[in-house]
C-alpha cells in the first residue's frame, strides 16, 4: 500500500507538471480549487500568493503552484540563510526564497517527480536564479548532510508522505542547531478519525493523509523540535484546515 500511494502521488504531480495550470495536485477532486477566480479557488494554488510575488516569477512556476498556503511568507527568511523546500514542485517557493536569502544564501528544492524537477529547473533558468539547486529524492530520506539547513519550508506536502515519522526525523536531522521550520499544510481537527478524513477527500487530494493538530504537534516534538505552533488559516473541508506550522531546533 505504501508503494502504491507514493506512485499515485508521483503520477498526479507528473501530470500537473506536464500541463501547469491544468493539473490540480491538492484537492484534485474539485478542479475549481486549483486556483482561479472562484471562491473555492482561494483554498489552493497560486491565489494564496500576493500579486507582486507572482509578478516577479516565470508564469509556469506560478501556474504550477498546487499548495495550500505561502510558506515563504511565514518562514521569516534572512539574508545568507540556507533553505530547504520539501516537495518543491514547479519551484515557486524555491524562487521566492532565493530572492529573500540573496546571493549569499542557498535554496534547495527536493522533489521525487522527474517532470516537476525538469519544470523547476526551467523556471529557475528563466528567472536567472543562480543560488538554487533542485534535488531528486523523497522527503522521508533527504539527500543532504546533517545540520546543513537553517530553515525547512514546505507547502502542502507533509500530508502526502507515506511515513510522516520519518519526515519529522529527517527535518530534525538536517536542521542546524537553532534552525527552524516554517511550513503550510492541511490539518484535521482533533477527534476527526482517519476514516472520517478519508470520507472528505482522497490521499492524493491532500485530505485523507492529513494529520490531526495534536498528531502534528506530537510528531514534531517527538524528534526534539520545540516551540511548535499550529495556526489555522482557512477551512478546506468540514473540520479540516490549511494551517501555518512553525517549530525550531534547540540551539
Amino acid at each position: 500500500m505504501t508503494a502504491e500511494l507514493r506512485e499515485q502521488v508521483r503520477a498526479r504531480y507528473a501530470e500537473a507538471a506536464l500541463d501547469p495550470g491544468k493539473g490540480c495536485g491538492c484537492s484534485s477532486e474539485r478542479s475549481s480549487c486549483c486556483g482561479g477566480e472562484s471562491a473555492a479557488g482561494a483554498l489552493f494554488g497560486n491565489s494564496l500568493y500576493e500579486a507582486d510575488e507572482r509578478a516577479e516569477l516565470p508564469e509556469a512556476a506560478v501556474l504550477a503552484s498546487l499548495g495550500c498556503g505561502n510558506p515563504v511568507a511565514v518562514a521569516e527568511l534572512r539574508e545568507g540563510e540556507t533553505v530547504l523546500d520539501l516537495g518543491s514542485g514547479g519551484g515557486i517557493d524555491v524562487l521566492l526564497s532565493a530572492k529573500r536569502v540573496g546571493p549569499a544564501g542557498v535554496v534547495y528544492g527536493l522533489d521525487m517527480t522527474d517532470e516537476m524537477l525538469d519544470l523547476a529547473r526551467r523556471n529557475a533558468r528563466e528567472a536567472g536564479a543562480t543560488n538554487v539547486h533542485f534535488l531528486k529524492g523523497v522527503i522521508e530520506a533527504i539527500p543532504l548532510p546533517s545540520a546543513s539547513i537553517d530553515v525547512v519550508i514546505s507547502n502542502c506536502v507533509v500530508n502526502l508522505s507515506v511515513d510522516k515519522s520519518a519526515v519529522f526525523s529527517e527535518i530534525a536531522r538536517v536542521l542546524r542547531p537553532g534552525g527552524r521550520v516554517g511550513i503550510t499544510d492541511i490539518v484535521a481537527e482533533d477527534g476527526l478519525s482517519k476514516a472520517e478524513r478519508a470520507e472528505r477527500g482522497s490521499f492524493v487530494g491532500c485530505i485523507a493523509g492529513a494529520l490531526s493538530e495534536s498528531e502534528l504537534r506530537e510528531g514534531l516534538e517527538s524528534v526534539g523540535l520545540v516551540d511548535v505552533e499550529v495556526v489555522r488559516t482557512h477551512a478546506v473541508a468540514d473540520r479540516m484546515h490549511s494551517a501555518i506550522v512553525r517549530a525550531r531546533k534547540p540551539a
